[in-house]
């Protein structure tokens, strides 16, 4: 009886079409983009970006609420468009990348709020302190590569922002604005 049992759920599931799961993909570091934006003592703002940024996705294109996104990058190919200034922010003042080469991020939770837009929360770990924040992503597209239709991409944007005093970056506060705007590009080719 058990051996039939065991046959029947077997035949069923050959018959059944395959579920949708997630897929695996790799950030394509030439189209990947992190970029803030600060305010420089109220008459500007600073604007800069992160040049080395590696990571992973599962997406799952028919439940985006079930992917996952893991993203590292290297805090010292940090590039505002000013040597000196780029020095000065790889200090201890700053990111401190000496003592901490690297951010992180690791999603937690996705939630869909339209066809394509949603609302990605995960942890961001900068200059040793893990702070939850939530980004507002867009899923621009997915499909073969125009140039290379063997690959398949998969693309987005996102923007958000964080307190970097909550991370322990409090240098020339408040003049040098606390707010930091983020804004994300991503594509990533699937593995």
């Amino acid at each position: 009886m058990k051996s039939t049992l065991i046959a029947a759920a077997l035949s069923t599931a050959l018959l059944m079409p395959s579920a949708a799961f997630a897929a695996s993909y790799t950030i394509d570091q030439t189209h990947a983009h992190a970029a803030f934006k600060v305010s420089h003592l109220g008459f500007s703002h600073t604007i800069g970006q992160f040049k080395e940024i590696s990571g992973t996705l599962q997406f799952d294109e028919a439940d985006p609420a079930a992917s996952s996104v893991s993203v590292t990058i290297n805090t010292a190919s940090v590039d505002s468009a000013n040597e000196a200034r780029d020095e000065h922010l790889r200090k201890a003042d700053f990111l401190n990348v000496e003592a901490f080469p690297t951010m992180t991020f690791a999603s937690t939770a996705i939630e869909v709020t339209g066809e394509k837009t949603g609302k990605l929360t995960g942890d961001l770990t900068l200059l040793g302190v893990t702070k939850p924040v939530t980004l507002d992503v867009t899923f621009n597209q997915a499909g073969p590569h125009p140039f290379d239709p063997s690959k398949i991409v998969a693309g987005f944007s996102a923007t958000g922002e964080i307190n970097r005093s909550e991370f322990g970056m409090a240098y020339a506060s408040p003049a040098i604005g606390e707010t930091v705007e983020l804004t994300i590009e991503i594509e990533a080719r699937k593995d």
